[in-house]
């Protein structure tokens, strides 16, 4: 099942980011697809934010990996240049970790994913008009989403 919300601004953006950091816990992995600005490093900010994080959140598209310390630790992926890429980075480090993982673009290592997953897509419509559909893959995300859209 699917759940889709369409989203008017980056205020109800933000809102729906830091109604769902309230439900992570460690080890939860998101993957977030979606268009150059289409709103994946803002939906990320937030749910930092949710996380308890201070520090300023950006994309992490030179470095490919960042880390925040917050009430639950954040790993932030971007892994656009890992398009051709087929080295073993030590993923299983990271997404069986003790922090929430975000990964943008996961699509580019797909095979390297855990299986269990919320997977979220954001679509831009117009301007801030934003949709966002959350496909949950496993039992503990399928929960998190029924608890999310209540």
């Amino acid at each position: 099942m699917k759940y889709e919300r369409i989203i008017y601004s980056e205020l109800e953006t933000e809102a729906l980011a830091q109604q769902l950091s309230a439900l992570l816990q460690t080890s939860d992995v998101l993957t977030l697809e979606g268009d150059l600005g289409a709103g994946k490093t803002t939906f990320t900010k937030s749910v930092a934010k949710g996380l308890g994080i201070t520090r300023n959140v950006n994309s992490p598209t030179f470095t490919i990996l960042k880390q925040y310390e917050g009430r639950i630790p954040l790993n932030h992926l971007d892994v656009y240049r890992l398009a051709d890429s087929d080295e073993d980075l030590g993923w299983d480090e990271l997404f069986y970790g003790d922090a929430v993982s975000i990964i943008e673009w996961a699509h580019l290592i797909e095979e390297d994913l855990p299986t269990e997953r919320l997977a979220i897509q954001i679509l831009r419509l117009e301007d801030d008009k934003r949709k966002f559909t959350f496909e949950p893959l496993g039992k503990r995300y399928e929960q998190l989403c029924e608890e999310l859209f209540e």
